[in-house]
Formats: structure tokens, sequence, C-alpha cells
């Protein structure tokens, strides 16, 4: 049976609006046929998010679905190296078959770095025969990001395997390579990389352009980059896409894809390069089966009411009404991923840190960013142990390896800006150990030990009290409803702020301390990582 719909049609590759009727039958658009009066509303096509993760939003895909919809969002280029990382392909395949139960189109890739590097404890490891057979499967559609760029300077075997089963299946690969310029990324450009969301400066983005990239505007709820970068899109319309990358669940209750195009209208920047940046250049990339509001196309378009302020009033997906006026038109299953920790929990002892010299290397941390700098400090002393500075905001930090019962690591930290209390997660990006960072060992411990007992989540404690968002989906993810999970995730990172945190997003930066491919210094399950040096350092100097 046909359906219809009235409105003010956006033509965003023939860069026009026109009064029409769009029918559509059997999930497609049949036709489209112009009409003699203008409305009140607009027609668009849906929007896309470029590249993401979604376990970010510490929701499982269904859940992520719900929040995503009335945003406008109909699809998303989706790299689950998260899951992977704690669950190899079984957590592949659960997001790809837990993504399918709604009307939201997750298009997967192959994670190309389970582990991200060799210096951390993953849950498991996917070599290249494991990512060839991932990339034969017609719902793996490119190679997730690269982010192990040494190895491909280096042209390691394994790493470039990997592209090459990219390469024979004709599926593009991801890039991740912070910073990099000159020859370096003209050679890693040469290797078949063909995207990157990772620039920090506008002209590092403009030579990756001309050298043949295409860009990744990111405005995450970490890393944001929308105003550093907006100006691409109307000087290489062609070449840029927007994405998130990570964001959190009280980020996405707010707003998806739709807020990035609103502020760069608000800015000024051309509406039609801006929705092409949202739509056009991410399908035409990744060769997306989704609509682009033509005849013959899947029904993923958007209603809205005006083109200053993006709010979705209607979001069709594969012809099928997901959303309209505040109503969620369909109820994602209840689904479980079987990966239980491997820890039993820790003691004040354990993390105890003996001074061996008058200088220690301190991680400083950074509001809204994923890099560090590496300091060398004076430590505190409590007779021979190095202990917490809250006056100069020098805390332990620590890593817990969740996969077995090897020894804690702890180090500290500079930049959170904790007075009492401890925060955890069993998020700590990308082999996902528990992450902890506090006042005192026993703080710690206690911040360690529960996470450890809820199977996964965050935590936030002091003198008693704990608010706590359990992730019982492999640690990362839950199947709670977005809205009650936002509201616990604020209530979590609300007490660390009180706890005297000076970050926008505490939990954010805490989870990518660990993350050991973005420099400078930063912490895995064996010890301290310069990842300049691309080596483990000692703590003491």
């Amino acid at each position: 049976m046909a359906e219809y719909l009235e409105g003010n049609l956006v033509d965003v590759i023939n860069r026009k609006i026109f009064p029409a009727k769009v029918i559509i039958s059997d999930g497609r658009i049949l036709s489209i046929v112009p009409a003699s009066k203008e409305y009140n509303n607009y027609i668009l096509p849906g929007l896309i998010d470029s590249h993401v993760h979604v376990e970010s939003s510490m929701l499982t895909p269904s859940r992520f679905a719900e929040m995503a919809v009335k945003h406008g969002t109909v699809a998303v280029v989706a790299d689950p190296h998260e899951i992977a990382n704690v669950a190899g392909v079984q957590g592949v395949d659960f997001m790809i078959s837990n993504g399918s139960t709604v009307p939201l189109k997750f298009f997967f890739g192959a994670p190309s770095c389970v582990p991200a590097t060799d210096f951390e404890t993953s849950g498991a490891k996917i070599g290249s025969a494991g990512v060839s057979q991932m990339l034969e499967r017609d719902e793996i559609l490119y190679l997730s990001e690269m982010m192990n760029f040494p190895g491909v300077l280096n042209r390691d075997a394994d790493v470039m395997q990997k592209i090459q089963h990219a390469k024979t299946f004709s599926k593009p690969v991801d890039g991740h390579a912070p910073g990099l310029r000159g020859k370096d990324l003209l050679e890693y450009i040469k290797s078949g990389i063909s995207t990157d969301h990772e620039c920090m400066v506008y002209e590092e983005a403009v030579e990756k352009i001309e050298a043949g990239m295409k860009i990744q505007i990111r405005e995450g709820s970490a890393a944001k980059g929308l105003d550093t970068l907006m100006n691409l899109i109307d000087i290489y319309p062609g070449s840029v896409m927007l994405c998130t990358d990570d964001m959190h669940p009280d980020d996405l209750a707010l707003g998806h894809i739709n807020l990035l195009v609103k502020r760069c209208v608000e800015s000024g920047k051309d509406l039609f390069n801006t929705l092409r940046a949202a739509t056009v250049n991410p399908i035409t990339h990744y060769r997306l089966p989704a609509g682009l509001l033509r005849e013959g196309d899947p029904a993923d378009l958007i209603l809205v009411n005006d083109l200053r302020n993006f709010e979705i009033s209607e979001t069709w997906v594969d012809g099928r009404k997901a959303y309209s006026d505040g109503r969620i038109l369909f109820r994602p299953e209840s689904c479980k991923l079987n990966r239980e920790f491997r820890r039993r929990t820790i003691f004040a002892g354990d993390i105890a840190v003996i001074a061996q010299s008058d200088n220690i290397r301190v991680i400083e941390a950074f509001d809204g960013m994923l890099y560090t700098k590496t300091r060398k400090e004076k430590p505190k002393l409590d007779n021979r142990f190095v202990v917490s500075d809250t006056i100069d905001d020098i805390l332990k930090i620590v890593i817990v390896n969740r996969y077995n019962e090897s020894r804690p690591v702890a180090a500290f930290i500079k930049g959170f800006g904790l007075k009492k209390g401890a925060i955890a997660s069993s998020v700590a990006h990308d082999s996902h150990n528990i992450i902890a960072v506090g006042v005192t060992d026993e703080e710690i411990t206690e911040a360690v030990n529960t996470v450890i007992e809820m199977g996964g989540g965050l935590v936030s404690l002091s003198a008693g009290r704990k608010e706590k968002l359990p992730l019982e989906v492999g640690g990362l993810m839950t199947d709670s409803r977005g809205a009650e999970v936002a509201a616990n995730y604020r209530k979590v990172e609300d007490f660390a702020l009180k706890l005297g945190s000076t970050l926008n997003s505490p939990f954010m930066t805490l989870s990518f301390m660990a993350l050991l491919v973005i420099p400078e210094l930063k912490i895995s399950d064996r010890g301290l990582f310069d990842t300049g040096d691309f080596k483990h350092v000692p703590l003491f100097v």
C-alpha cells in the first residue's frame, strides 16, 4: 500500500527546494510529484553519522536507535572495535544482530586493530585472516579505522595484509592519523587509506584533503572539532563528512548530526554543502544502501519544520515511520552478550607505590582533548609511599586488567581536580580494562571493586555515597532505555564534579587515558606508555 508525504522537498544533489508530494511504496520512493503550493514543512534526506562507536553511547544498538531516530539520523557508519576488543568477532556479530532488529541502518566495519596495540591486554585478538573473513561478508562494508599508523608507515606485514584484504573486496579503509603530515602522510594515504577524523588543526585537514583524503569533521562528547574545521564545508564540499565518533548518552539525548547541521547553517555555511556532508558524501564514499530522496531510492528521509533549528517532526527508514512528533514507533528487543569479567576484587596494598627516585612522570590531561602531555614532578610522599597530591592536582591513576589476575598498574595524572573520593570505569579505550582516578588508595580500590561487582560500569564515590551506572553488556553498554541511562550517567558525572573535578566530562576524558595511539603519555595494564617512542616508560625518572 502506497503512502505519501507532502512538503517543500530539499534536493541536496541538485541544490534546489520545491514543493512536492513524495509517494512511498514497498520501502522505496515510487515517485516525486511537484506541487503547486508552498508548505510549512520540509522533506530532507535522512542524516548519517559517518563515523561512530555505538558502544560509546553506552547503549546497545537497538537502544541507540531509539535515541538517534528522533534527531533525524537514519544511518550510522559504525566501527565496532570497542566491543571487538572485549569479545572479538562474537561482539561484532552481536552488534550486527541487535542492530538489525530496529529501523535504523547500522553499517558496520571490520575492526582493524584488535588489540589496538601489542602493548596492552585485550579480551580478543583478530588477525589478518579474521579480518579477511569479516570483509567477505556482505554486512561488513569497510575496514574500520587503521589506528596503528606506525604499522602502516613501517609496512608491518599483518597491518598491510588487512589493508590488502579490504582492497581485494573493494571496500574502503578508514584512517586514524592524528597530526600526521608531510611524507609520512603521503605514505599513509598511498597504502589505500581514504579517511581521517583525527585532524587537530585546520591546516592539517587541508593538507590531508589535498592529498586525496576525505575528512570527517568530528563533534563528540570529548573531542570537538566542528568550530575548527567548519570552513572546510564550503571550500571542499565534496571531501567532508560529519561524525560524532564518541558520544555519551546525555549528549545523544540532546541531539545528534542535526545539531551539527544546525550550527553550520547558523554560522553561515551553505545549506546544501552542509547537508551534502551529512548525507551525500558518506553514502557515495562508503557506497551505502541508503536513500538520497530520489525516485527509486530507499525511503530514508526526515521532516523538519524549518531549515534553521532542524527540529525533527518525522523520521522514515526504508519507508517505515520510526519517529513522529515525540513518539518512538518501535520497541527494541531485549538482548544479552555473555562476557563476564575474569577478575577478582583488589586490595589497597595492590596499588601502593613505593618511592624509587625524586621525580616521577605524570600524565597531564586537558579538558575536551584526547591528547595528553608528559610532566616530570616531585612526588608527594607519605613515609616511603607516593600518594595523591590534591593541592597540586596530581592524583593516582590505576589500570586493572579485567581479563586476568595480573597486578594492577598505578601511575599519576594531573588535570582531573578531584579533592576527595574516586571515579572508576570499565570503559577505557581500546582494550577496556578497568581505569580509576582517586585521592586515596582505599577509595580507588572501592571504586574498582564496585565496577567488578557490577560486571562493568561507571562509579563515583566518596564518604559512603556512591553513584553507579551498570554496563552489563560487555562492560560497555546496557540494554536499559536511553533516557534512563542518560539520567544515571548524568548523576555519576555530576557527583564526580562535586568531588572537585574541573573537567566538563571527566568519564569521557578518563576513558581515553588508556588509548595508546593518541599522544603523548598514556597508561596501559602494563605500565606508562610514551606514544612518541611507542614504548613503555618507567614511572620514576
